[in-house]
């Protein structure tokens, strides 16, 4: 089964152009979403989460999210240790999940793709751009959060050219092209089998 990503920063509009992969019957795994779930589904994960962030992240037996993200919000050695716990649940999940799937390929849907190495297990990789100031008005209207949150979360991603440079395809998501073209355009390129070379 070919992998294929779907990466870019935050409010770049990886989750518009995956909904357009999944009209044409593509499946697409959403690996952020699925860590957030695997914190309360995964007991190994969440005995590891409680033995190095204290048992306040799961406070009253519910996961607190919050409490996590004030753990690790600034301090990168915490964040790197996080991402070391729940990197190996998701590959975990995404391998149960991939086993199920009956298409021409999957979507795997991340926004640290690269950063976390998933990238490896990718043929072939989109990455989704937008201008910063765009992308800021976007998570700021979405998620209730001020500029200067967004700002740091961006800060602590790769740039859109460190991106490109492991990028097959880059959709721009800018709103200054049509968006549905540009994915229709790839989906056609990534259906076809790959070409398979003579040996010599």
């Amino acid at each position: 089964m070919r992998i294929i990503g779907v990466t870019g920063g935050i409010g770049s509009g990886k989750t518009v152009v995956c909904k357009v992969f999944e009209s044409l019957g593509i499946p697409v795994y959403d690996a952020d979403n699925r860590a957030k779930a695997l914190y309360v589904e995964s007991e190994q994960l969440k005995k590891k989460v409680i033995e190095h962030f204290g048992q306040k992240v799961y406070s009253g037996g519910e996961f607190q999210p919050q409490e996590l993200s004030k753990v690790v919000f600034d301090d990168e050695e915490k964040l790197k240790l996080l991402n070391s716990l729940v990197h190996p649940a998701v590959a975990d999940d995404f391998k149960k999940w991939i086993a199920k799937q009956e298409a021409p390929f999957v979507i795997r849907e991340a926004a640290i793709l690269i950063e976390s190495g998933s990238y490896k297990d990718c043929n072939k990789i989109i990455t989704v751009e937008a201008p910063e100031k765009v992308r800021i008005e976007r998570v700021v209207k979405r998620n209730g959060v001020t500029e200067d949150d967004v700002k740091k979360r961006i800060a602590q991603q790769m740039t859109d050219n460190e991106r490109r440079e492991y990028s097959d395809f880059v959709v721009d998501n800018s709103g200054e092209r049509m968006l549905i073209p540009q994915v229709l355009e790839i989906y056609k390129k990534l259906k076809q089998p790959p070409v398979k070379h003579a040996p010599h």
